[in-house]
């Protein structure tokens, strides 16, 4: 498709018109989630730049006063890019988890839309400042070699174009395009883990090491994610399960690096934790009957099958 951006624009866009990454195979249209932040913004204009046909999709969690302007203030933006726009409500309540629980809640619209739009696959704005990020976040929780592999640049419909590119260059894309992004002040609060950080904990240990650590952590992210993919393919070729069931006893043989790692590939969805996948284990060996695991789930054992189902 013959790109839709303005020569201007097309100057503005040019150090960054070869640094999407992931595009190889991905057609038009596409999603763009759009918050109106710079990341998002510029991602918008590479994708048009790029001749994606992108449909802009802003996500109104209503969690704050004034967030209806917000959409229209990306679909005025979308307009002048040339791109088309769509934009989706949801309703999150104040409780705890509301980062985790608004994030999971924006993907579920997300997807809805592109369901019913027709894109190929969804782009978000993740830059290598966000992986850097993700990497320290799931360190602090105790994640493997998964965890420590960060976002992955595609999964499913998810893709990530902006790995190779830092936060400030997104908002350079913006400056050269005149566009004033949304400041989202959930990005300044530091009762949030990632802000803490985004501005105390990471320029801590860049002091420390006398060295931007951005592209360091990005780069273990990216080698930890392809040694991640490989293990979780040999575990599932060693215990392919089948739905909703698995045999135990071929798990519980099975060596405990490449066992884990079938559990966790089996569960699919929020990744157990090390004691979950430790207690299915013992599932499996008999040495107890059934587990409960986060997110309402339970593992039981039935003649010599491990079932995985919702707790009732």
């Amino acid at each position: 498709m013959v790109s839709t951006s303005t020569a201007p624009t097309r100057a503005a866009l040019e150090p960054w018109r070869d640094r999407l990454r992931h595009l190889e195979d991905v057609t038009g249209p596409v999603i763009v989630a759009c918050s109106g932040g710079p990341d998002s913004l510029a991602l918008l204009a590479l994708a048009v730049d790029a001749g994606l046909d992108p449909v802009a999709v802003h996500v109104d969690h209503g969690l704050r006063a004034g967030s209806d302007t917000e959409a229209a203030f990306v679909a005025s933006v979308a307009t002048r890019l040339g791109a088309r726009f769509h934009g989706e409500r949801v309703t999150v309540e104040a409780g705890p988890n509301l980062e985790a629980r608004a994030r999971d809640a924006r993907y579920e619209a997300i997807e809805r839309a592109r369901a019913e739009l027709g894109a190929t696959v969804v782009l978000v704005g993740h830059t290598a400042d966000d992986q850097a990020e993700t990497v320290l976040l799931n360190l602090l929780r105790g994640s493997g070699a998964a965890g420590l592999g960060g976002m992955p640049a595609r999964r499913d419909h998810i893709v990530r174009p902006l790995l190779g590119l830092r936060r400030a260059e997104t908002a350079e894309v913006c400056t050269r395009l005149g566009l004033t992004p949304i400041a989202d002040p959930m990005n300044d609060d530091r009762a949030f883990r990632r802000v803490q950080l985004r501005h105390e904990v990471i320029p801590a240990l860049e002091q420390a090491a006398g060295r931007d650590l951005v592209p360091v952590l990005a780069r273990q992210a990216e080698v930890l994610r392809a040694e991640s993919d490989f293990l979780d393919a040999l575990a599932r070729a060693a215990w392919p399960p089948g739905d909703g069931t698995a045999p135990a006893r071929a798990l519980a043989a099975m060596p405990p690096v490449l066992a884990r790692r079938a559990v966790r590939c089996w569960l699919g969805g929020l990744p157990p934790s090390f004691d979950e996948v430790e207690r299915v284990l013992a599932v499996a060996r008999g040495d107890a009957r059934a587990t409960e695991l986060a997110g309402g789930r339970r593992v039981r054992r039935s003649r010599g099958e491990l079932v995985a189902e919702q707790s009732r």
